[in-house]
């Protein structure tokens, strides 16, 4: 029989959480508004003004700052011989790309072939994007008015910024639909000061939208064609396919493999429609972008650079090197994620996997930050955490372009190669910080913002109350609640598989 407080409970769990009831930061920065929302506030009394057209708007208007924040090298610096666009931190490779690699000259992506005219030597190659990011770039093409001056550049960067735009709204939209109990936290995507600086830098926002979509069908129990955002994300940027390795994991836990696997066919189904026609007509220029990642040596932003220009010695055995530390890191959270008390929450796994890629890889280019900022929000949502990683982040946004000024300027203005040291290691840390709390929400359900009112995984999908079948540690006391998703689909409540 149900008591009168289990039912107080269950109906909590009904309503939306208010950020200010549960973030300190969230309270406190309340007050210039007004303060906290109070106990008889009529929620969702003004229809228009609904959490997700809020966010909407605000992402807009942060994505416009990042624009404006590009001003100066929109109207001159990119065209400019030297270090200005450095110097002002608005680098963007999309305009200088547009003619680097054919768009202004009508050539086609992974068919025709174009020189390096970034090492100045005169051999020829193909485009080095993933197929689906070829795409992107040919389709804004398309609605610029080709030609090789600046002018045309210009134009092909607004083509672009108008389309990643797109991509920031559905970000925001499906991060606040992926717990629906938790639609605000979609504000902590459209208020990122690093969205705001790194959303028109290069392509990537694309297929951070693809992988947020992904996560937000998985979240509804449609395994299948959350593996088809997935692997259309894959086919985008590389860096998605280790959110499968993360729902394996979760689902060799809750005994859920069948799930797993219509998740992981849907993923290998979208990859193939979409690379196997160039693979065909172009192997060549497909194969560009892999064997571009393969002999890449090491670069800026990375743990190995530090490495390198400290020991004064290149690095040739880096893709060895980062290959082990990555395999390495991921061996341990296959270990974690078997032996945790209670099964991680998709958000807080598919965090560790991206971020064991970003430490270990051989490059960190400042965009990758939005590989990691859906995955965060979903992982560890509390502003002052996220503030406090974001904050190392844009220091690193800083640190990268004064290093550039510094190396390409005949003045030499800009940062040295200690202090750029001292950049990179700020980065570094901000993430592993941002790991170490989700690895003790982890092992402590207790400290999990998301677990503390009694949920399980609201974000897991087929996962959410699911019981472990399969568990490394000590058998865990089986999570409140959980017997009544035991056996079900979450949000379908038909028999699972």
């Amino acid at each position: 029989m149900t008591s009168v407080r289990d039912r107080e409970d269950d109906d909590r769990r009904e309503l939306p959480v208010r950020p200010t009831d549960e973030d300190p930061l969230a309270a406190s920065g309340s007050e210039i508004l007004g303060g906290p929302i109070g106990r008889r506030a009529r929620i969702g009394g003004y229809r228009w003004w609904n959490p997700m057209r809020v966010m909407v708007l605000v992402v807009i208007g942060m994505f416009a700052l990042g624009m404006a924040q590009k001003a100066s090298c929109y109207s001159s610096a990119w065209f400019q011989a030297g270090d200005p666009q450095y110097i002002h931190a608005c680098y963007s490779d999309i305009p200088h790309l547009y003619s680097q690699r054919g768009f202004g000259s009508d050539l086609v992506p992974y068919f025709d072939r174009i020189p390096d005219t970034i090492s100045g030597s005169s051999d020829l190659h193909y485009l080095e994007y993933p197929v689906l990011t070829g795409l992107f770039m040919e389709v804004a093409s398309w609605v610029t008015p080709h030609g090789s001056d600046q002018h045309s550049a210009q134009a092909y960067w607004i083509a672009n910024s108008a389309m990643l735009l797109i991509c920031a709204v559905v970000l925001v939209v499906c991060v606040a639909r992926t717990n629906r109990r938790r639609p605000w936290d979609g504000l902590l995507v459209a208020l990122s000061p690093a969205l705001a600086l790194t959303a028109t830098i290069n392509w990537d926002l694309f297929a951070v939208a693809l992988t947020a979509a992904g996560l937000m069908l998985w979240s509804r129990g449609r395994p299948g064609a959350a593996g088809v955002l997935i692997g259309l994300a894959t086919a985008a940027k590389l860096y998605p396919v280790l959110l499968l390795g993360a729902l394996f994991l979760l689902c060799l836990r809750a005994g859920r493999l069948r799930s797993f696997g219509a998740t992981l066919g849907g993923a290998i189904a979208a990859w193939l429609v979409v690379n196997v026609p160039v693979m065909l007509l172009a192997p060549h220029g497909w194969a560009q972008f892999y064997t571009f990642s393969r002999t890449r040596p090491t670069d800026y932003g990375s743990l190995w650079l530090i490495i390198s220009e400290r020991a004064q010695t290149p690095l040739n055995s880096v893709n060895a090197y980062a290959t082990a530390l990555m395999l390495l890191l991921c061996a341990a959270i296959a270990g974690l994620s078997l032996y945790a008390p209670r099964r991680p929450r998709v958000g807080q796994l598919a965090f560790l996997v991206v971020a064991a890629l970003v430490l270990s890889n051989k490059v960190y280019s400042p965009q990758y930050v939005l590989w990691l900022l859906p995955l965060a929000v979903l992982a560890r949502p509390r502003w002052r955490d996220l503030l406090i990683w974001q904050g190392a982040e844009v220091l690193y946004f800083l640190g990268i372009w004064m290093r550039l000024a510094y190396v390409t300027g005949s003045k030499h203005h800009g940062l040295t190669a200690d202090a750029y040291h001292v950049a990179v290691g700020l980065h570094l840390l901000g993430l592993l910080y941002l790991c170490a709390l989700v690895v003790r929400d982890m092992l402590l359900p207790q400290y999990d913002v998301l677990r503390q009112d009694g949920e399980d995984d609201p974000a897991g999908g087929v996962l959410d109350g699911a019981q472990d079948v399969f568990v490394l540690g000590p058998v865990p006391h089986e999570p409140k609640h959980a017997a009544q998703h035991a056996g079900y689909d979450a949000g379908t409540r038909h028999p699972a598989p």
